[in-house]
């Protein structure tokens, strides 16, 4: 008779269409050569049925960056992370895609540097000391605790952009100031000294996840960096 009421249910679940809780369980592999107009289109497909809040100009422009860093063998586990710091703090605006089984792994709300703005980003920095954020690419490299907990080391990959990251201390962490209430209440999330800082409760899952040679791609309409990056430029 148990075994009547659980199929019973299964089939209920079925004919409701309600298999969107089991979603994360079915793979989207893109199984085109990585680096292909065919790959690419197939990967902008598949993120975009994972997500619906991402801008498909910046999403074009990370995976582009991805395919260099890939190619560099500056990537472990085909993960990318992505901050699109022209969206306002208000907003989730870090996302993490699993790029080999096809799922987005992570979209959740993170800080910028004091000095780079209010609610929405308009300055970035290389400089030590500017409390700044910085743009391009980087590469996770190993967490540590520090000041705020548990934190994870990033190494910028761009000459005069970002390559100061790791000396500056620029690395994820947890902070109160980061999360849905803060973002409700105050139309922004709080600010840090430059790092990506994101809630409390997702720091160890986030850095689990990322750490060790995988590829963030840090997003603004920067003209310079836009034209003159190394990731981004034929």
């Amino acid at each position: 008779m148990k075994t009547k009421k659980i199929v019973f249910i299964i089939s209920l679940i079925g004919l409701l269409g309600a298999i969107w809780p089991f979603s994360w369980l079915i793979s989207h592999p893109n199984t085109e050569k990585l680096g292909t107009k065919v790959w690419m289109d197939k990967q902008m497909q598949i993120i975009e049925s994972e997500t619906t809040n991402i801008d498909p100009s910046v999403l074009r422009l990370s995976l582009q960056a991805y395919i260099k860093a890939r190619h560099m063998g500056l990537d472990s586990k085909q993960l990318l992370t992505i901050i699109d710091y022209s969206k306002p703090s208000s907003e989730r605006r870090l996302w993490v895609f699993d790029l080999k089984n096809g799922h987005e792994l992570f979209n959740t709300w993170v800080s910028h540097g004091k000095n780079s703005g209010g609610p929405v980003a308009s300055s970035f920095s290389n400089s030590p000391g500017s409390l700044k954020s910085s743009l391009g690419v980087f590469v996770t490299d190993e967490p540590y605790m520090g000041g705020h907990g548990l934190s994870l080391r990033i190494k910028g990959l761009e000459r005069g952009i970002n390559d100061n990251a790791f000396s500056r201390d620029i690395v994820f962490h947890g902070a109160r100031y980061v999360n849905s209430e803060t973002a409700s209440r105050y139309g922004q999330v709080g600010r840090s000294w430059g790092c990506p800082a994101v809630s409390q409760s997702t720091i160890k899952s986030l850095i689990d996840t990322i750490k060790e040679n995988t590829v963030i791609f840090a997003y603004y309409p920067d003209k310079h960096w836009l034209n003159s990056s190394e990731f981004l430029t034929s």
